[in-house]
């Protein structure tokens, strides 16, 4: 998911230079029939990521809809980790969510909160480490007491933050593998200092990505004191590795679960979806029977391409088998056919490529943008 982030970003030059020529398309979405071997319904209360902005919130009642009225019961944004006021909340960013959040009682929003400005800077190791030697003698406490206030003053002080997730990897700031034991103390002292604003209610999510990557994640957890939740980010992949290989991999979904179980936690998925190996039905099944049968507090599918089912066409199968399972409340059944959603999202035309530029992007165009097929070919 960040890596996709960062190239959006990168892609912003090569936008402005086509814009004029690009292909945009507001297309109703695809159909689904019912899938005749659906898994069985997961209980555990749902949503997925569909923007980071205001247009995440807009979406859910499409999705909602594709799904036959299903509720969302789960809000998933990001804070953006470019500068420090970013991570604090910047005025208006988290409005709309705490708006959707406060409707209902039984609501859940979760926020991913980084540790670190410049997050998907590509900062060296050496710099990671002197910054989370600075972190874990207290320097930006500051920021994440604001943060907290914030959350309070729009009436969400039961937030779930995901703090500095996939955190055992090399793509953020926020990294712990150059420095586990001063990551470990930066984390306790961001939700010491969370939990001191008067009302707050956080549960803090721990959620490295699934598997060793950079560095064992065990290496990272900094405690039960300040840990509510033990998530797990984790998408179809490598190419070829098998769901059950997923499942028993070192530091995998087994070891994920148990871990949580020793610890006296509950699990959570706050990231998950398809990727290295397309459109993987067997994936999107075994997922959700995975998620019904351990009971995560909340998952949340990352829903564009190549991860998502509803925002991308390009994974059918598996959208008819994400279907099937969520469609509808308890009582209802699958359908038989598909109505077309409400509120559709924006899909590109079959004769260009998605950039998902995000929010700010599509405010300024007025709606998504997609390059044509060879743009980079011709333009290299």
């Amino acid at each position: 998911m960040a890596a996709q982030r960062q190239r959006s970003r990168s892609l912003w030059r090569a936008v402005l230079a086509v814009s004029a020529a690009a292909s945009v398309t507001l297309a109703a979405g695809p159909g689904f029939a019912a899938d005749p071997v659906a898994p069985a319904r997961t209980a555990a209360p749902f949503g997925a990521f569909l923007a980071s902005g205001p247009r995440g919130i807009a979406r859910m009642a499409g999705l909602s809809n594709w799904l036959g009225g299903a509720e969302l019961k789960v809000a998933h944004t990001y804070l953006p980790g470019g500068l420090w006021e970013d991570i604090e909340g910047p005025p208006g960013f988290l409005d709309t969510w705490a708006g959707w959040r406060r409707e209902k009682a039984d609501r859940t929003l979760v926020l991913n909160v980084p540790m670190q400005e410049r997050n998907e800077e590509d900062v060296p190791d050496e710099e990671v480490r002197w910054l989370l030697r600075q972190a874990a003698a207290g320097a930006f406490d500051g920021h994440f007491r604001t943060l907290a206030e914030r959350l309070v003053t729009l009436g969400v002080p039961d937030t779930v933050i995901v703090l500095g997730w996939e955190m055992n990897g090399t793509t953020y700031t926020h990294r712990c593998g150059p420095d586990p034991a001063s990551w470990k103390a930066y984390w306790n002292r961001i939700v010491a200092a969370m939990r001191a604003v008067p009302g707050q209610r956080f549960r803090f999510d721990f959620a490295p990505s699934r598997g060793r990557d950079a560095v064992p994640w065990t290496e990272c957890y900094p405690g039960d004191d300040t840990v509510d939740i033990i998530g797990m980010d984790s998408y179809d992949q490598p190419a070829g590795v098998t769901f059950d290989e997923q499942v028993s991999e070192p530091y995998g979904l087994q070891q994920h679960v148990d871990f949580a179980e020793a610890h006296g936690k509950p699990v959570s998925y706050p990231e998950w979806g398809l990727f290295r190996n397309g459109d993987n039905a067997e994936y999107m099944r075994r997922m959700l029977v995975w998620i019904g049968e351990h009971r995560p507090v909340y998952h949340t599918l990352t829903d564009y391409c190549p991860h998502g089912v509803w925002q991308c066409p390009a994974n059918p199968r598996s959208a008819r088998i994400y279907r099937a399972a969520l469609y509808g409340r308890d009582d209802q059944p699958a359908p038989s056919s598909t109505p077309a959603p409400t509120q559709a999202p924006t899909t590109p035309p079959a004769t260009c490529a998605p950039l998902d530029l995000d929010d700010w992007a599509g405010h300024w165009f007025g709606h998504d943008i997609c390059l044509p097929f060879g743009w980079w070919s011709r333009h290299r």
